[in-house]
């Protein structure tokens, strides 16, 4: 939450992140008000970043990072996912479960893409994020009261703790600050959140519970390529590409934006050229950091060229992102989890602050079931 000067302090307003977000305004809340900023729209807007001295997004460290080991063994019934369709790191959580077939031992449930007021009974708390709703519930408007967003089928209330809101389960486990964020991980024996950054949770899926998946010779972290995945995904595909698509839409600068536009433009162009040599980012096999890769292009044409201004080209543009994104779209396990209409009305209806009046835009980017023909590609990577 933001840190206020006493004179302030009876006007809290809480923070959280949108899709992995894992931040809280760090700004003082003089600062914003000074630059014009209103307190209404401060709070509407559930702030969604900490921003530095530049007005550039930065993206703190998740802190729930325990994992699969002898105090919370491998079980099945034991474990329970809250995922976000809209959200690509939980999104590629989900995918990751349905493709190593865990999810009869695993269960999730799954949140409104619209953020609601986390506490609803409340009138002096201002947070607005995930939240618990049944298919077929009333469908409510955005945070400024505009729109009616209905509760769909897809809809999956968290039955294991019966909270309403992301927010509750952190809350029960005892953590008050968040953000409240998704994907969690949560181990329902002991009520504790083991995990909620997606890449260890994507592991632990991966190795971990093996003596119980329909599908345990699925190998998403090949132990030949683990060096070049990390380092390809450390230096190029989450900061400039993952999370460079949130640093172009959550700027407060021109001169932050400028400089996230250019670094995710010229990391497109170079994975453009990539994927002409090679079927996969590393070769002929499909792995993880294909799969978070995927898990942003699928999302580009439809929301971030528009919601993240990234528009200097578009996935159509790139024949070889298409076709990329166009192959791991035909994998059932994977499509299965793509909701565009999650995701779309997740991004512009959620902050308020960007898209005042919840119009959701009708494209849904390019047909991703047309022919892929990457099959035909064979590496050549030097």
């Amino acid at each position: 939450c933001v840190r206020v000067p006493k004179m302030l302090t009876v006007l809290t307003i809480a923070i959280t992140s949108v899709v992995r977000s894992k931040t809280h305004l760090q700004v003082p809340l003089t600062k914003l008000l000074r630059k014009g900023t209103s307190l209404h729209t401060m709070q509407a807007a559930s702030a969604l970043t900490t921003m530095d001295k530049r007005g550039g997004f930065q993206r703190a460290t998740s802190k729930h990072r325990a994992v699969i080991n002898d105090d919370f063994p491998a079980e099945a019934d034991r474990y329970h996912l809250h995922i976000a369709l809209a959200c690509p790191w939980a999104c590629g959580v989900l995918a990751m479960l349905k493709l190593k077939g865990l999810d009869h031992v695993i269960s999730y449930s799954i949140v409104h893409p619209t953020w609601g007021k986390t506490k609803p009974d409340d009138d002096s708390d201002k947070h607005h994020g995930w939240i618990f709703k049944n298919p077929g519930d009333e469908a409510f408007p955005n945070s400024l009261g505009h729109g009616l967003f209905e509760c769909d089928d897809a809809l999956i209330p968290d039955t294991v703790t019966n909270c309403k809101s992301v927010r509750e389960v952190y809350e029960l486990c005892g953590d008050f600050k968040g953000p409240f964020t998704t994907p969690v991980f949560y181990d329902k024996k002991t009520s504790t959140i083991i995990n909620n950054e997606s890449i260890e949770i994507m592991r632990m899926l991966n190795f971990d519970f093996n003596e119980f998946a329909k599908y345990p010779d699925i190998n998403l972290y090949p132990v030949e390529e683990e060096k070049s995945l990390m380092e390809l995904n450390d230096s190029l595909v989450y900061p400039k590409i993952n999370n460079g698509v949130y640093k172009c839409g959550f700027a407060h600068s021109q001169e932050a934006y400028d400089q996230a536009v250019k670094e995710l433009f010229e990391a497109l162009e170079e994975v453009e050229v990539r994927l002409s040599k090679t079927r996969y980012l590393v070769g002929d096999k499909f792995t993880w950091l294909d799969l978070r890769l995927f898990m942003t292009m699928v999302r580009f044409d439809p929301v971030y060229t528009c919601y993240f201004k990234t528009n200097k080209k578009r996935l159509v543009d790139y024949p070889n992102l298409l076709g990329y994104v166009r192959d791991i779209y035909s994998m059932d396990e994977v499509k299965g989890v793509i909701n565009m209409k999650h995701i779309k009305t997740h991004y512009y209806t959620s902050h308020p602050v960007h898209n005042t009046f919840g119009i959701i835009p009708v494209y849904d980017g390019p047909d991703l079931n047309e022919p892929h023909d990457r099959e035909k590609i064979t590496n050549s990577l030097s």
